[in-house]
């Protein structure tokens, strides 16, 4: 019943930006923790940025300030706006819902419960 689906990816030159769309369907973006993860080949996966149900988000020190999450909730749509992109920014992306759990001293855990299929992101002159 839930569907995370991807799309917005391909290829873009370096110094280029794409736009990356998780759209839900059976599920509510609005009230999970979204994220953006990417898996380059031979690489393990990683979580690229996330954005709270509250509207908090964290992101990973290589994307800082080059991408953004956000979220459309009337069109129950997550983004990634990827500027500055470079090489080492090729993989497949994909998004996923879950939630924050918070402990003391501001930790936190993630526990995602959905993933999309994932989209490709080329970035090459």
């Amino acid at each position: 019943q839930v569907q995370l689906v991807e799309s917005g990816g391909g290829l873009v030159q370096p110094g280029g930006s794409l736009r990356l769309s998780c759209a839900g369907s059976g599920i509510r973006v609005s009230i999970y923790t979204m994220g953006w993860s990417r898996q380059a080949p031979g690489k393990q996966r990683e979580l690229v940025a996330a954005i709270t149900a509250t509207g908090i988000t964290n992101y990973i020190n290589s994307v800082k300030g080059r991408f953004t999450i956000s979220r459309d909730s009337a069109k129950n749509v997550v983004y990634l706006q990827m500027d500055h992109l470079g090489p080492e920014d090729t993989a497949v992306y994909s998004c996923s819902a879950g939630r924050t759990v918070y402990s003391t001293g501001g930790s936190y855990e993630r526990r995602w419960e959905y993933w999309g299929q994932g989209t490709q992101v080329t970035v090459s002159s």
